[in-house]
């Protein structure tokens, strides 16, 4: 393979070495800036329900319980496809596997304006769900094109600017849907029919765009490279096995679960829990709802950048260390968010309590691109997904409708799962790098990469 000269400093593997997020030099920062808007439409897509809940639940007649199984359900629709999407990156590469399913789900947000039924709308949540798994095709993606001194800013900063979507979407929806009732004379239920256009079309758009444009690997698309590579290949079920049998993939996907799964599941409540707790309107809502994602613009990069820092330092054993201290803290705050009773309170702790939570979720990517370099895909599906399991699960146990529990008693009864979760972490251990508080028992990588 003949070399190429970057306009970005590069290492030996042709991975960026820095990060410059205002630059769009090709291929590592243009690749940067489409993962990072192509997963900011998916979520754009899957969170443009519930902030027009106050108007789709009269129309539609829909219960507590269908609210809470729906909201389950957008979750669990990303599970399988979350876990499908790493080996996906694996064998097509990042770009097409983003694209694919961006195209194939864009349609089904559209047919959002057609539900008319409790069990159509739970559909739709399902199905629209699992755009979702583009968050492992970003993390792959980042991890292809960044060196390991860069890559846990890179992955947070891709992941957090993409989730500020959900807080977007809980702002923009209920004012596309003022606009087309006021100045359209549309009747409330045509308005949020028609509203659901706006993210079909953006999510397309942005998978065309990555189509047009993207770039696997720095060296080329994927296709491309794996053949004029002289390394053989790897067995692709050896490769999934590899990866499902690493015990820390399934450590930091329980993590992942009560920091990333506690954010997706307050993507889905907050906004209702406002209108129904403090009596504000839908707008409103919507506004305090997305203060809440849009913490992601500068909370989750600062989890990568403090991975990257503590990794420079202590090693691995930082990384772990400082997502341990950063997840628990969330919890801790979780915990009292659930437990204040003036708005202004609630939106004081709710604002801290996301800065924690999202930049415990860049921690745990600043961890992930360690634990399995011939797995990477398959360890990052794992821990995408066990994101999503976690919403899953909390869903269903605290927020279904059907519970005894208050609102806020269960959302303080998910701080201490945080809590509670988070100690799984003491368990990880790498051979040359050690654990928490555990010393290296190798001194050089050959026995860590037999294991990976």
């Amino acid at each position: 393979m003949e070399p190429q000269k970057f306009s970005i400093a590069v290492d030996s593997e042709h991975k960026a070495t820095e990060f410059r997020p205002f630059s769009l030099s090709s291929p590592h920062m243009r690749a940067f800036h489409l993962a990072w808007l192509s997963l900011f439409s998916c979520f754009f897509s899957t969170f443009s329900i519930p902030p027009l809940l106050p108007i789709i639940r009269e129309d539609l007649h829909l219960s507590p319980s269908d609210i809470g199984t729906a909201g389950s359900a957008a979750f669990a629709g990303s599970i399988i496809s979350r876990l499908a999407m790493g080996p996906a990156c694996g064998l097509f590469g990042p770009r097409l596997a983003s694209a694919t399913l961006s195209l194939v789900t864009a349609p089904i947000i559209l047919s959002a304006a057609f539900i008319s039924s409790p069990l159509s709308f739970i559909l739709v949540r399902f199905f629209v769900g699992f755009s979702l798994a583009n968050f492992v095709a970003s993390q792959f993606w980042m991890s292809s094109m960044f060196s390991s001194s860069t890559v846990g800013l890179a992955n947070g900063v891709t992941a957090g600017s993409a989730n500020v979507g959900s807080g977007f979407t809980q702002l923009i929806m209920p004012i596309i849907f003022s606009i087309l009732n006021t100045h359209f004379n549309l009747t409330q239920s045509a308005s949020w029919r028609t509203a659901f256009v706006f993210p079909a079309i953006f999510q397309a758009v942005m998978a065309l765009m990555v189509l047009a444009y993207g770039q696997d690997l720095p060296d080329g698309n994927y296709k491309k490279v794996k053949t004029l590579e002289k390394k053989p290949k790897d067995n692709a079920i050896k490769v999934f096995l590899n990866g499902i049998t690493n015990y820390r993939g399934w450590i930091l996907g329980l993590t992942y679960g009560y920091c990333f799964g506690v954010e997706l599941t307050m993507d889905n409540i907050i906004a209702e829990y406002f209108y129904d707790r403090f009596g504000v309107n839908m707008e409103t809502a919507g506004v305090i709802a997305a203060c809440f994602a849009f913490g992601n613009c500068l909370s989750r990069p600062m989890g990568g950048v403090v991975s990257d820092k503590l990794g420079k330092r202590f090693g691995v054993k930082g990384r772990l260390w400082g997502l341990w201290v950063v997840q628990t803290m969330a919890g801790l705050l979780c915990l009292w968010l659930g437990r204040v009773n003036s708005m202004w309170g609630s939106i004081a702790v709710m604002c801290s309590f996301s800065f924690f939570v999202q930049a415990a979720s860049g921690l745990t990517f600043g961890v992930v691109p360690f634990v399995s370099k011939r797995s990477m895909g398959v360890i990052s599906g794992m821990t995408g997904s066990g994101g999503t399991v976690g919403a899953v699960v909390t869903q269903m146990l605290l927020f279904s409708g059907s519970t005894t529990f208050s609102t806020q008693t269960s959302i303080s009864l998910m701080g201490v799962m945080m809590i509670v979760s988070t100690l799984s972490l003491t368990t990880i251990h790498f051979p040359q790098w050690g654990g928490m508080f555990c010393s290296p028992t190798s001194d050089d990588d050959q026995s860590y990469q037999l294991l990976t």
